[in-house]
C-alpha cells in the first residue's frame, strides 16, 4: 500500500473513533470542532481542515450514512424571515414575521430543525444568496406584500439551511421556491446547490435537493441596471461558468444565461437594481412573481 493510501485509510478509522466516542457521550459537534480535536489527537495525519473534511466524505460513503448519523452537526450561517411560525417542542413558538431584519438564525441541530412544527399562511419560498439583500427585503416587510418566507445562506448555502428549505418544501408541497442571486455564474451555483445538491458532499449529494426557480437576476434584467454598474468576469467566474456546463444537468435556458455571461464578459450584481432607488428592489420582485417570470 501507497504511503498517502496507507495514510487515508487511518484517517478514516480515526474518524471513526472520534464519532463513536461523540456518540457514546450523546454529544454533537461541528466539522471545525471536529478537526481541533483530531489536531490535538493525530496532528500528522489532520494538518488542516480539509482533511477532516474529506475523510468526513469518505466515512460517509462507507457506511452510506448521514453526517448527522455520526454525531456531526452543521454550522449554520443561515438566517430565515417572514410568514412561518416555528413551534419547538417545549419552547415559546418564533414567529418569523417579527424578528427584525436580522431575521431568525437557523440552527444546525438537524434533530431539532426535523423536530419543528412550521405553520405559515405563505404563498412562496424567497431564497436569497446576499444577507444585505435579505435585510433590505426584511426591513421593508417584503413578506407582507408578497406573502412569502424569505431565506438567506449568505452566499453558498450549508447543510442546516438546505435541511430547512427541504423541509418546508415537504410540509408546504404547493410553495413555489424562487431564488433570487447575482447575474454571474458564482450566483447560478448558490441556486444550483439548491436545486440539485453539492457534488462535494459525495453520497450526500443530491440529499436536500429541491425543485428551485431562478426568479433573478438574469440576462433580460440587464435593460433595467445602468451600464457602468456591470463589472467585467473574473477568471473565477469563467472556471465556474465551465464546471457548471460540464455538470450536465442544467436545463437548457440555465446554459443560455451562461452563455450570455460568457459572451458578455460581464456580470450584474442585485444591487444595481437600486439605481431606480431602494425600494425598487420589492416592486422587481412582486412583478417578476405576478409575471410567473421565473425559470
Amino acid at each position: 500500500m501507497k504511503p498517502n493510501a496507507a495514510k487515508a485509510f487511518v484517517r478514516v478509522w480515526k474518524v471513526m473513533e472520534m464519532c463513536y466516542q461523540i456518540l457514546l457521550q450523546e454529544k454533537r459537534v461541528t466539522q471545525r470542532e471536529l478537526y481541533y480535536k483530531l489536531l490535538c489527537d493525530s496532528p500528522h495525519l489532520f494538518p488542516s481542515q480539509t482533511y477532516v473534511n474529506r475523510t468526513i466524505q469518505d466515512v460517509v460513503a462507507l457506511l452510506r450514512c448521514s453526517r448527522y448519523s455520526l454525531g456531526i452537526m452543521a454550522s449554520s450561517r443561515g438566517l430565515i424571515a417572514g410568514r412561518i411560525i416555528l413551534q419547538e417542542p417545549g419552547k415559546e413558538d418564533v414567529d418569523c414575521s417579527i424578528c427584525g431584519s436580522s431575521g431568525h438564525t437557523i440552527s444546525g441541530d438537524f434533530n431539532l430543525l426535523q423536530k419543528l412544527t412550521l405553520c405559515s399562511d405563505a404563498r412562496y419560498i424567497i431564497i436569497v444568496e446576499k444577507h444585505a439583500i435579505f435585510q433590505r427585503l426584511t426591513e421593508d416587510r417584503f413578506f407582507h406584500q408578497i406573502p412569502s418566507i424569505l431565506i438567506t445562506a449568505k452566499g453558498y448555502p450549508d447543510m442546516a439551511t438546505r435541511f430547512l428549505v427541504h423541509r418546508i418544501s415537504r410540509v408546504f408541497p404547493d410553495l413555489p421556491i424562487l431564488c433570487l442571486v447575482d447575474w454571474n455564474p458564482a450566483g447560478l451555483a448558490i441556486l444550483c446547490t439548491f436545486k440539485f445538491g453539492s457534488i462535494g458532499m459525495g453520497l450526500e449529494a443530491y440529499r436536500y435537493a429541491c425543485n428551485v426557480k431562478w426568479l433573478g437576476m438574469r440576462g433580460h434584467d440587464l435593460d433595467m441596471v445602468p451600464d457602468q454598474s456591470l463589472v467585467p468576469l473574473k477568471p473565477k467566474d469563467l472556471q465556474i461558468a465551465e464546471s457548471l456546463i460540464s455538470m450536465g444537468i442544467l436545463q437548457e435556458n440555465y446554459k443560455e444565461e451562461v452563455a450570455l455571461m460568457v459572451r458578455s464578459g460581464r456580470r450584474a450584481e442585485i444591487e444595481a437594481l437600486y439605481f431606480h432607488g431602494y425600494d425598487y428592489l420589492g416592486k422587481y420582485i412582486a412583478k417578476k412573481i405576478v409575471q410567473s417570470d421565473y425559470i
